[in-house]
Parts: C-alpha cells; structure tokens; sequence
C-alpha cells in the first residue's frame, strides 16, 4: 500500500525516485543500456525501457531528455529515435554513398558496438576512416573521459556535441567519399601523439597481406596512426576477408583483436588466431 506525503516524509514512490537521482553510477548504467537498445533497433520506448530497467516511467523520461541533451538521440512522443546526422544530407540521394552506408549495415553495427565495449576509461583512440569505424564511434561509451584522434570530417561531425569526449582532428586536405584529411600535414599532426588504441577499418583484410585501403594517401596516413598506438583493433565485416586492396596499413601480425561478424567463416579466420590475433564474432 502506498504512504501519501505527510509533512516532510515523501511517498514510497518519490522515496525511490530521490535515491535514483543521487545515484549517478546507476544513471550511467541506464544510459549506456539506452543507447545500446536504441543502436539495436533506432527506436525506443518509454514504456518498454521502464520494464526491462525496472525503474519508473519518470525517470527513463528524465534520462531520455539527458541523452537528447547531449545531442545523442531526438525525443518522440512516447519514446526516442536515433539522430540521423544532418552532415549526410547532401549526400542521401547519392546511390554510391548510401550502398557504401547499406551494406552490411546490421553487421557493421554489432562490429562497431562490439569494439566500442573494448575501450577504457581515460584511453586516447584513433580511428581510420570508413563505414564500420562510424559504428565504433556511435558505440562509444559516456563520461569514460575519453579522447578521440580522427581524420575524418564526419567523425568530428557526429561527436561535436559529446561534451563527454576530447576530439582532436588532424589537418590535411580532404579526399575520398569518407570525407578524410590526409597528406604530410595530417602526418606531421599525428607525430607527438600517444594513442592507447587504434581502431582500423579497411576495404579488405588478408591473413599474410594484413588490413588495406585502395588509396595509397589514406592508407600512408592509417599505418602511421597504427605506428603510434599501443593497441590495434581490425573492424572489418566477413565480406572483407581475403581481399587486397593493393595498399598495406599494417601487417597482420601487428594486430592485436579483430572484431568481425558471424559471417566470418572458420577458415577465414582461423589464420589470423594462428597469428596470435584474438578474434571476436558477433
């Protein structure tokens, strides 16, 4: 039976309400478990999340208008939905850019959200340009002090209003569809850096040839990132095994985790295991 309010006593319901708000570790949790569900499926709701989190409607609003806030999702009636980033606008008539966008998407979300759970707080990243290390970016996790090192316009973009993240951008001129900075002043610009990891998309992955790109610019750029840092994570779909894209960013023996999807056969990745490199399918 619920207490009413009497005097300064608060009711059952707005006891619990009080605790949750002075327990910022449990709001961080409820967070992070939002923006998991809503990468899954694009969409939440208000009703469903107050279920599977056990806390009441009030407060999955009150965190849902925290996330918007930070410009992590947009509210709706009833619930909230991912933001389509308005840097790709120009660009959504644009068939070869959406296939680039489409393909595999599904895998290239669980790949980016899988890698996104390696990181740490306090590390410094990199990342590589390319579609599936845009996951990794939208995986990251909240107020884990994190500092992000990119070449990439739309990464900076997507993470502008992150106010949780430290975003260092190269220079360079901009090349490619992915929107890159590349060239000796992006270098030079990486040269005094630490990065504790680097994650590397590429347009193909082969067990004796490692990651690689089909620009020789992009690819100069992503083996000085991988160079620099302590820990390197491969990003790549299964359709990418056994492919050589002409240009090396890095051997394979130089990778420490490859994270792919369920896709990826046995034989496809059992030569990179044989080389010391931890596999994670998902």
């Amino acid at each position: 039976m619920k207490r009413k309010r009497t005097g300064n006593v608060l009711s059952t319901s707005q006891s619990g309400e009080a605790n949750e708000a002075n327990l910022p570790d449990k709001q961080q949790a409820r967070l992070t478990a939002i923006l998991s569900n809503l990468q899954q499926s694009g969409s939440v709701a208000v009703e469903e999340l107050s279920k599977r989190l056990d806390v009441s409607l009030v407060t999955i609003r009150r965190d849902l208008d925290v996330l918007e806030q930070q410009g992590l999702l947009r509210r709706t009636h009833g619930g909230a939905v991912s933001i389509e980033p308005l840097f790709y606008e120009p660009f959504k008539n644009d068939r070869s850019f959406q296939a680039q966008v489409e393909r595999f998407a599904q895998e290239k979300r669980r790949i980016g959200r899988a890698a996104a759970n390696l990181i740490e707080r306090g590390e410094t990243i990199a990342l590589t340009p390319g579609t599936t290390t845009t996951e990794v970016i939208r995986g990251l996790p909240l107020n884990h002090e994190i500092t992000v090192v990119t070449n990439t316009v739309n990464v900076a973009m997507e993470l502008s209003k992150r106010k949780d993240l430290r975003i260092f951008v190269t220079g360079g001129h901009l090349h490619g569809d992915w929107f890159s900075l590349v060239g000796p002043t992006a270098v030079q610009s990486l040269s005094q850096l630490l990065i504790t990891t680097v994650f590397i998309g590429a347009d193909g992955v082969d067990a004796k040839w490692g990651p690689s790109c089909f620009s020789p610019d992009e690819a100069h750029l992503n083996s000085v990132m991988v160079r620099h840092s302590r820990r390197r994570i491969a990003v790549v779909d299964h359709s990418k095994f056994g492919v050589v894209a002409g240009w090396r960013i890095c051997p394979a023996s130089d990778l420490d985790i490859l994270v792919t999807d369920t896709g990826a056969t046995a034989a496809m990745t059992e030569p990179f295991e044989k080389a010391n490199v931890k596999v994670l399918k998902v």
